[in-house]
């Protein structure tokens, strides 16, 4: 028995286990265990890159290993089956467009997927708020007559299943290679000096290019061997200002105190704030720290403050009642006695009560020194 990674539709991946002791061809379209029933993939990865892959990815199961299993290759006869599903998919997305128009809710279907053996059928949608599409999922199992899924992603997951081509004219990251959709702030391109104009580093997705990561600790640890920018140092001419920084020619411009620019590299700098009596101090290369915005060296690592994605999803099951809802989003919690909680109230100066006898507080401007009393603040 050996791991094997299977592809299928939308760059969607996962691991299974293959019990034969000869290992299927890779790119070998097999049948494997899916939700209640199979499911149609192709083999991506095999032997150790398997093992690898399931132990670095995102979709991954680590050291716990998986359950599921491969069954079989996929027969010629299969695989065309497969094939007209892709007509299906198009054909019931728009279907189910429809719907969503009728019921007035403001959400994007980006894609369908039928399973290959059409027991269940996976919508896949995004929307800035959640929804509540708990009717439209009847309304859909009652429409195709089989297990309806719907799932809320992001606009950088939308990108990555639905593929295309980036600005560089390349396929995009996410949909070719990139293991893991980490989030990317404005700080990074700060950092690089780009231009923060939308357009100009945004993706198709709309959010802030995924490559604007790949060189940035590049940025952050060369930028750390410079001067921060705006800091006045010592040096043979007296205290002169830093202008800007240029990582790749190792130059410094600097202004004097009679208002004259000057560009000096790296290393003289150096020498010459060693000779005045100020040394500039020398950062060790090494992973990137975040540093304090008083520092005066180094540029500050900014911490990923992007959103999270919203991950919902609702499914209804068209073997049992047509108003069964199975609810795969947790809801909130709830209290243990079943009572409906209140929400948290801060009291202002003005109107509170807060120990004051019979709501009403001493009129002669002396304040309420009794403690406050549990639970407030």
């Amino acid at each position: 028995m050996q791991l094997i990674e299977v592809a299928f539709r939308g760059n969607r991946k996962d691991f299974f286990l293959w019990e034969s002791d000869d290992p299927p061809p890779l790119k070998a379209a097999v049948i494997v265990d899916a939700d209640r029933g199979e499911d149609l993939g192709v083999v991506h990865a095999l032997g150790q890159l398997a093992e690898k892959r399931n132990a670095g990815t995102p979709h991954g199961y680590g050291k716990a290993g998986t359950t599921k299993k491969a069954r079989r290759l996929a027969t010629a006869d299969e695989v065309a089956r497969a094939e007209e599903l892709r007509a299906l998919n198009e054909d019931a997305r728009r279907r189910a467009m429809e719907r969503v128009k009728s019921n007035a809710l403001v959400m994007k279907l980006s894609d369908a997927e039928w399973q290959w053996d059409r027991k269940k059928l996976t919508l896949y949608f995004t929307a800035d708020k959640r929804v509540d599409f708990r009717t439209l999922v009847r309304e859909l199992a009652s429409m195709f007559r089989t297990r309806i899924e719907l799932k809320q992603i992001g606009v950088r997951d939308e990108a990555k299943r639905l593929d295309g081509i980036g600005r560089c004219g390349r396929q995009y990251c996410s949909a070719s290679w990139l293991p893991e959709l980490r989030p990317v702030n404005l700080g990074v391109a700060k950092d690089q000096r780009l231009s923060l104009n939308p357009s100009q580093i945004s993706g198709a997705c709309g959010r802030l290019m995924c490559c604007l990561r790949y060189e940035h600790e590049f940025y952050v640890q060369s930028r750390k061997r410079f001067p921060k920018e705006g800091r006045l140092i010592k040096t043979k001419r007296g205290e002169e200002k830093v202008i800007s920084n240029d990582i790749f020619r190792e130059r410094v411009v600097l202004r004097g105190e009679d208002g004259e620019f000057r560009t000096i590299t790296l290393a003289d700098l150096r020498d010459e704030a060693e000779s005045a009596g100020a040394p500039l101090p020398v950062i060790a290369s090494s992973a990137p720290s975040p540093v304090s915005d008083d520092a005066e060296y180094g540029d500050e690592v900014r911490e990923e403050d992007e959103e999270q994605m919203i991950s919902s999803e609702v499914v209804v099951d068209d073997g049992h009642s047509p108003d069964t809802v199975e609810s795969v989003a947790s809801p909130e919690s709830a209290p243990a006695d079943g009572r409906e909680r209140r929400p948290n109230r801060r009291r202002g100066r003005r109107g509170g009560r807060r120990n004051r006898p019979g709501g009403r507080g001493p009129r002669d401007g002396s304040s309420d020194s009794a403690p406050p009393t549990e639970g407030e603040s």
